[in-house]
């Protein structure tokens, strides 16, 4: 007898867990088609309706997953941002050396905003969008990311015995940044190297740009670790070279 409660409940727990992963599985779709519609008209030129016409999904089906755009854009930058961090801390666990973990810092980023450029045009025009708590939120997500960045520059300092005279962690990061960011605006991955290519060359600027400036004019680095290696110059210098010969 006792056995049918336990037969009910497990039904209606399997019952929900299948209604939850619908649930996320067309959610996950709408945001798909929210950042295309983002991406053609803008946050303020979009609406609820250009996204029914684009998803095939009905107003009032919209409006079963998200009350407003204001929501939808919320959950796209929510989901970037948890995802890139996620991926970020899974890969800095087991590296240890300053420089490698920059250089992580920047394959994975760009990694995924080369996957997802529409995504990244987003995030990148629609920064102030948001407002209230969902923007708050958002605004906390970006400045741990900024922290972690600046936490992994101000180590690779200490390890080398940079002065912070010269140059400061916060211009550093956000000249990274800015390297980064605006990539979806010139990248075509039909004449451009892809994401892994591009994050070492990235690398190699950012990092030897942070020791010349923080060192005297002349000041052979070349034994300053693999920023200066004479290998790695070479084998630079082949890949700059491949990266520009379609321009």
């Amino acid at each position: 007898m006792p056995s049918r409660p336990r037969s009910r409940v497990f039904r209606r727990k399997a019952d929900g867990d299948q209604e939850e992963s619908r649930f996320n599985r067309r959610l996950g779709e709408i945001l798909y088609f929210a950042t295309d519609v983002f991406y053609d008209k803008g946050y303020e030129g979009a609406s609820m309706r250009d996204l029914s016409r684009v998803s095939g999904m009905s107003l009032a089906g919209l409006y079963y997953y998200f009350e407003s755009k204001e929501k939808l854009l919320y959950l796209i930058q929510k989901h970037t941002f948890s995802t890139i961090m996620q991926m970020l801390r899974e890969q800095l666990q087991a590296v240890s050396d300053p420089e490698q973990r920059i250089r992580i810092f920047i394959q994975n980023h760009l990694a995924y905003f080369l996957a997802n450029l529409k995504a990244m045009k987003v995030l990148s025009h629609e920064d102030e969008a948001l407002g209230g708590p969902l923007g708050q939120e958002i605004k906390d997500m970006k400045r741990e990311y900024y922290q972690l960045c600046r936490g992994l520059i101000d180590d690779f300092k200490r390890e080398r015995g940079l002065s912070t005279d010269r140059i400061s962690a916060r211009i550093a990061v956000l000249s990274l940044f800015g390297m980064m960011n605006w990539i979806y605006t010139w990248h075509d991955p039909r004449r451009d190297i892809q994401a892994a290519d591009l994050a070492e060359q990235i690398s190699e600027i950012f990092l030897r740009g942070l020791v010349g400036v923080t060192q005297p004019r002349g000041k052979n680095t070349s034994r300053q670790g693999s920023v200066g290696n004479s290998a790695n110059q070479k084998s630079s210098a082949r890949k700059q070279r491949s990266a520009t010969s379609a321009i």
